[in-house]
């Protein structure tokens, strides 16, 4: 017989009409204490096999109560029967629940939460969902600028959060107290904080800390609760939410207002990182159509059958004279040998996973974050988001390294202190393995063992390399020839590390000149950015946050701003760019941001006058982008015609992309990639149908585009000609392949696949 509902109904009595309340920019969020005691000491999950039990639940009422009863108006809690920790994400419930005690789960309308008894108090351990709150604008309000937001329950816009919602509405009705148990950074805190105020309706809460999801870490942030929230994580996390709306929906709405006084529609977006990050793109695809290669030459000679090379590039031609008939002739040669110690690299923040997971295995930020947020949440590897080169005692890292090497080699670690970075978090340490082990395959494999072979690499010696520079001198004339060996590889054997090795012979005395040659060569424009660079370029400018940096660049795809993984702007891009650069500079002045970020940075920081910093960053966002649209407005049908001609030549320079070479039947039209919308899927199609009614099928599923190097030249595929084609699967590394079903590497790709 299943088990009746454990959970008590709410208190018709503290029922509160939403429409009376409501929560504005002008609105100054619950009191809280003035000196606020932080309790920094950090927490530290095996879960047990989880005794599951099935509740029967009610069916739901068909009245007109509406479950969101939002509020500011506190209720005074009665004495409760239970601690209620709320945590961000389902899989954190789990492990804080089991991690606390023998727990036992029970389902209520489809989502999961736990119970347990720890030093004779009962505990309940529930879950969130992500936010289950979202700003959105009064009702009433038309047009941009809009400036009265309130928090709204986000059930109303998306229906898969109505589940948890309702289950921590019953769950705090009873409750005497509360733990706030979301991730330990600004995102959590307002979770909690809205869950808080909003469906407990309370003033404050406890909070634990802890930075991974082991037992020991859990049991020690539940003993080391800090009596309240971390209101200046609270603040600055609402402060940079309501910024976001603001600028974000603001200006995107100008934006498409302007397209739209000019006569046509397009999705446009633009916010307070989002521009300036653009500005970034575009500003280097200026530079690097603007380049004009200019010649240089370098000087080589052989002696004794080793290359030697004259160490400056000559950009003069005249100067070459001085280089003329070397052969046969007599240099002075000696050699000099230094030894060079190697520190091994400092641990991961969050920026330098990204960037090392796309060098290593080309895997975007965006895809990176995803991967290491689930890692986290099985308990892996310590909370990922944070900003910190350190490794602290209190992790215990030396029993980490003992419960790693029943998986990995760790004799070379033989460090006591590991080796760190200049950056530090507040909230966090740096980004290591927990001890833990789980089956992983595929992209999480290969990042949890890059953070895995960071960690212990920080334990091990630094490594030793022998450099030798060999000089010949030729009156003033001197060329150089280096070589370099690794004499002990300690911690780059670990953390693999290529290093180009070069041996060479000890040589001094007097050698004949065997050969010379000199060569002709063009100077290279600026590097693109990849998605990783740009990130670390968007850190290093504190442009945005270690965990939005990914999310923007992704948002820059998507509008169609930018493209490729070697990023170039887009026509639309551009233009954007030069319209606001005309018209609205301040929109993309990254001054402008990066003073935000200061300001809710001394947020974050403070004890005291939280809401005095709030009111004065909000207001003065509201007076910039109340001086934006009384510019913006008086010529937004000039940028909206801009950004109608930009949007043509997207389109434009889209189907030049997708053109892909001479029909190789009918020799009159163009081989197109097309999208059939009855089978969703790519094909490859003659432009000159019907006439012609060559096609080639495309593997089904992800984005069929044609495949380009680095110059964005089409890459052609060396067997048979045909142009190569690039697929893009989600969960699934880009596959380069060539769609000719009669080229020679296709048949052996089949014949692998049969085998």
């Amino acid at each position: 017989m299943a088990r009746k509902s454990r959970i008590p109904q709410p208190d018709p009595v503290m029922a509160i009409n939403p429409e009376e309340v409501r929560q504005t920019t002008e609105v100054i969020v619950a009191k809280m204490p003035e000196n606020i005691e932080r309790v920094e000491k950090p927490g530290i999950i095996e879960a047990d096999k989880i005794k599951t039990i099935k509740k029967r639940t009610r069916k739901a009422k068909t009245s007109r109560e509406n479950p969101e009863e939002q509020g500011e108006k506190l209720v005074k809690r009665k004495a409760g029967n239970y601690t209620l920790i709320i945590t961000e994400k389902p899989q954190a419930a789990e492990k804080i629940a089991f991690a606390l005690g023998d727990a036992k789960k029970y389902v209520d309308g489809g989502v999961s939460y736990f119970e347990l008894k720890k030093d004779n108090k009962k505990i309940i351990v529930a879950c969130a969902v992500g936010h289950l709150f979202t700003l959105v604008q009064e009702k009433g309000e038309k047009g941009w600028p809009v400036f009265n937001l309130k928090w709204e329950a986000e059930f109303k816009r998306n229906a898969w959060a109505r589940k948890y919602y309702t289950l921590l509405k019953k769950l705090c009705s009873q409750a005497s107290d509360f733990i706030n148990a979301c991730d330990y950074d600004i995102e959590g805190e307002v979770i909690g904080l809205n869950i808080i105020r909003f469906i407990a309706k309370q003033q404050d809460a406890k909070r634990m800390k802890f930075s991974s999801l082991t037992k020991n870490e859990l049991e020690q942030a539940y003993q080391n609760l800090s009596p309240t929230l971390n209101w200046g994580q609270a603040i600055a996390g609402e402060s940079r939410h309501y910024l976001d709306w603001l600028y974000g929906i603001n200006l995107s709405r100008a934006l498409m207002e302007a397209i739209k006084s000019a006569g046509s529609f397009r999705i446009m977006s633009i916010g307070r990182v989002q521009g300036p990050a653009l500005n970034l793109v575009v500003n280097k695809e200026k530079q690097i159509l603007a380049f004009k290669a200019e010649p240089y030459w370098q000087v080589f000679i052989i002696v004794d059958g080793i290359e030697f090379k004259h160490p400056k590039d000559l950009t003069k031609k005249s100067d070459l004279i001085a280089f003329q008939n070397l052969k046969d002739k007599t240099v002075q040669v000696s050699t000099e040998k230094t030894e060079q110690k190697i520190k091994p690299p400092v641990p991961f923040d969050l920026t330098t996973l990204q960037t090392e997971a796309y060098k290593f295995f080309n895997i975007n930020p965006a895809k990176t974050l995803q991967i290491a947020q689930a890692l986290y949440l099985s308990g892996l590897i310590s909370y990922p988001r944070t900003s910190s080169q350190k490794i602290p005692d209190a992790i215990n890292p030396l029993g980490i390294i003992k419960r790693l090497s029943k998986a990995y080699e760790t004799k070379l670690c033989i460090r006591s202190k590991p080796v760190e970075g200049s950056k530090s978090d507040p909230a966090h340490p740096s980004i290591y393995p927990t001890g833990e082990f789980s089956s992983l395959q595929g992209d999480e494999k290969k990042i949890y063992e890059l953070i895995v072979r960071r960690f212990l690499s920080c334990f091990c010696e630094d490594a030793i390399i022998d450099n030798k520079t060999i000089t010949a001198l030729l009156g003033e004339l001197r060329f150089i020839a280096k070589g370099l060996s690794v004499r002990k590889k300690a911690w780059m054997e670990v953390y693999k590390t290529k290093m180009q090795e070069r041996e060479l012979p000890d040589m001094n005395g007097k050698y004949i000149i065997e050969d010379s040659r000199i060569e002709e060569k063009q100077t290279q424009p600026p590097n693109r950015y990849s998605p990783a660079s740009l990130v670390r370029e968007l850190e290093k400018r504190n442009l945005g946050t270690k965990a939005t940096r990914a999310s923007i660049v992704e948002t820059l795809y998507d509008r169609g701003y930018i493209k490729e993984q070697s990023i170039i702007a887009s026509p639309l891009g551009i233009s954007l760019i030069e319209s606001l650069e005309k018209h609205c500079p301040i929109i993309i002045d990254e001054k402008l941001t990066r003073n935000f970020e200061k300001e809710m940075d001394a947020i974050l920081k403070s004890t005291k006058g939280l809401q005095d910093k709030e009111k004065k960053v909000l207001d003065e966002a509201k007076s910039t982008i109340t001086k934006i649209s009384l510019k913006f407005k008086k010529e937004e049908i000039e940028i909206g015609k801009e950004l109608i001609e930009a949007t043509k030549n997207l389109r434009e320079q889209e189907k030049a992309e997708n053109e892909l070479t001479e029909c190789p039947n009918c020799k009159k039209g163009k081989l197109r990639i097309l999208f059939n919308r009855n089978s969703r899927r790519y094909f490859i199609g003659c432009s000159n149908y019907p006439e012609c009614k060559t096609t080639f099928s495309l593997p089904p599923n992800g984005l069929m585009k044609s495949a380009r190097d680095k110059d964005n030249k089409q890459k052609i595929c060396n067997e048979c000609g045909f142009p190569k084609m690039l697929a893009i699967r989600k969960g699934k590394r880009p596959w380069e392949y060539c769609f000719n079903p009669d080229c020679p590497s296709r048949k052996r790709e089949e014949d692998n696949s049969e085998q």
